[in-house]
């Protein structure tokens, strides 16, 4: 088999038996999740469930924290967020972290790394601000714009088209669809499909179960740090006993 089949078949992010901890209270047990080349993950659970501290421990962002993570076969275990990040994760947190004072493309410019090649020697997909801009239209019209003067909606478009800028092979996305409008919403399941059709993969924290379903392959379900569930969303939306009990609120 050659090194590029084999590259092919092994997950892009593989996280084993992941446990995290704030301060001397544990978050997360034995939490186990995988993605592959060209899917989209959705990891879902209520507020509190651990989503978010899953996605801060694959970027290196915890201060205690124990498992193996994998990405593009690299062991990333103990490695730091700029480190992980210059391998081609990229991430959006949650809660935005943007320069307010920086205009949008200077934000875009921020993010700007050089262009990737996958293992088997195919280009990764390369951004520029002209491509952004015709995946997220509403920051084409305001280049100028500084981010402190722009809308939530606006500000969470921005931030993934600045983490976009880094040719991440894979991006990790904290709760794209939280705390936005129902029109950016539907831009954000949009633009989750269009960069799947460009070959990135996504592993999103998710508590709507709607939009998981639009822009999702297959989800995994956390409770109180523990994968209750994983499988397919069609899966998913059959299991009404795992939804009721672990993402109705």
């Amino acid at each position: 088999m050659s090194a590029a089949t084999k590259a092919a078949e092994q997950p892009l992010l593989e996280v084993i038996d992941l446990a995290a901890w704030y301060g001397a209270a544990q978050i997360l047990f034995q939490v186990d999740v995988e993605v592959r080349r060209g899917e989209v993950v959705a990891l879902m659970g209520r507020n509190g469930a651990g989503k978010s501290t899953t996605l801060k421990a694959i970027m290196g962002l915890l201060d205690k924290y124990k498992g193996t993570m994998s990405f593009m076969g690299r062991d990333i275990s103990t490695s730091d967020p700029h480190d992980v990040a210059s391998h081609g994760l990229g991430y959006v947190p949650e809660d935005r972290r943007l320069f307010t004072d920086l205009t949008v493309l200077e934000t875009l410019e921020v993010g700007r790394q050089a262009a990737r090649q996958w293992p088997d020697g195919s280009p990764a997909p390369l951004w520029t601000a002209e491509r952004l801009f015709k995946l997220f239209p509403n920051l084409g019209e305001m280049p100028n714009r500084p981010g402190g003067s722009m809308s939530g909606g606006e500000q969470q478009m921005l931030t993934v088209a600045r983490t976009l800028m880094g040719n991440p092979f894979l991006v990790l996305l904290d709760e794209p669809s939280e705390g936005v409008a129902p029109v950016i919403v539907e831009q954000m399941a949009h633009m989750i499909q269009e960069l799947k059709a460009q070959g990135v993969s996504i592993l999103l924290s998710e508590q709507n179960m709607h939009f998981a379903e639009l822009v999702s392959d297959r989800a995994y379900v956390l409770e109180k740090g523990q994968i209750r569930f994983k499988g397919t969303m069609a899966e998913l939306a059959a299991a009404e006993d795992v939804r009721r009990a672990y993402l109705s609120v």
